[in-house]
């Protein structure tokens, strides 16, 4: 059994991550908390603060001195949704977990749903909207980003992958060493299981404000996941140089029929000879690209970069957490000055 494994306890640990969600918050825990009361089991709420520029961590703070199951993190600077949630993901103490937005388009009366679905023996379970209420262009981009899952990262139902799920919390230990800035839940998660179901459920328009994932974001983390958890990019340039190498050696072949055996003139046709020199670099030129992006990544973790850096923290955790920073300190600190 895991260090993580041993820490867990029966319950269910609710992730958010916020940002510029100050006006929505007390309405997401008003709804929440007799959700989770009636589960009958122990459940906190973590808050993940993705460096919001509102009031969002003084709202945060607020309600976890309000509720005792609330806890806060206050991240030092905008890291992305994704690390937001590894991070609140990482902070969880209780053997199952829900993931879910902070704008209430995931109704939390869904959580019962969705957790009796888990206990028919699934390891993680996704909670498929009946019918989205985003823009076009926010579908359009949602489904490049599935599709790059299903055919690149192998997951399987992967069109059923939404931001909303709950799935046992000792799949963190699939994942326990990862260090990288470019973090996808859903594929970390696959490295712990391949046990995967889905359940359709109501998804609400959203209350207040805009949502903060743009056509290009979603198309950003869509190249993310493929050139950081997949090497196909790598596959389709092998793939493109030898199809255009096949080609040119299927030119040359009729270039020197044409000139030996048929026409034995000069063969005409600068026009086509600079076309095809274009074709070539331009292949090469973005196989180079390719394999630059990889070297890129492997650049970055290198550095060992943090996908996040917490700044502090509130509720009853933040108390568990320094209690546990200064055991270890004592602890070290007596292995360095043995009596």
């Amino acid at each position: 059994m895991s260090q993580h494994e041993a820490r867990l306890r029966r319950g269910i640990s609710v992730i958010v991550p916020v940002y510029k969600s100050e006006r929505i918050l007390r309405a997401l825990i008003a709804r929440l908390s007799p959700v989770l009361e009636s589960l009958q089991v122990r459940y906190e709420l973590i808050l993940v603060n993705d460096g919001s520029p509102d009031n969002s961590w003084s709202v945060i703070t607020q309600l976890s001195r309000q509720y005792p199951w609330i806890v806060g993190i206050d991240l030092l600077k905008n890291s992305g949704q994704e690390n937001a949630l590894l991070c609140g993901l990482r902070a969880a103490r209780y053997d199952v977990s829900v993931m879910m937005d902070d704008d209430l388009q995931n109704p939390p009366e869904e959580i019962p749903r969705l957790l009796a679905k888990l206990e028919e023996g699934f390891d993680v379970v996704y909670g498929t909207p009946e019918k989205e209420q985003h823009g076009l262009s926010r579908d359009l981009a949602s489904l490049i980003s599935k599709l790059v899952m299903q055919e690149a990262m192998g997951i399987k139902n992967a069109r059923n992958v939404t931001a909303f799920k709950i799935f046992r919390t000792q799949l963190r230990d699939a994942f326990s060493g990862f260090c990288s800035p470019h973090v996808s839940i859903d594929v970390l998660l696959v490295w712990g299981t391949q046990n995967l179901g889905s359940l359709k459920v109501a998804h609400d328009p959203r209350l207040v404000g805009k949502s903060n994932f743009t056509f290009r974001k979603l198309v950003t983390h869509s190249v993310n996941l493929l050139t950081g958890f997949s090497v196909v990019p790598l596959q389709l340039a092998s793939l493109m140089g030898f199809v255009f190498a096949l080609f040119g050696f299927g030119t040359m072949v009729y270039v020197l029929v044409d000139f030996f055996f048929i026409s034995g003139r000069e063969v005409k046709g600068f026009a086509f000879l600079a076309s095809l020199i274009t074709i070539f670099s331009g292949a090469q030129l973005l196989a180079l690209g390719i394999m630059g992006e990889y070297l890129a990544r492997i650049h970055v973790r290198s550095m060992e970069r943090q996908p996040y850096t917490i700044r502090r923290l509130a509720g009853r955790r933040s108390v568990e957490d320094a209690r546990s920073r200064d055991d270890e300190d004592a602890e070290a600190e007596v292995e360095t000055n043995p009596a």
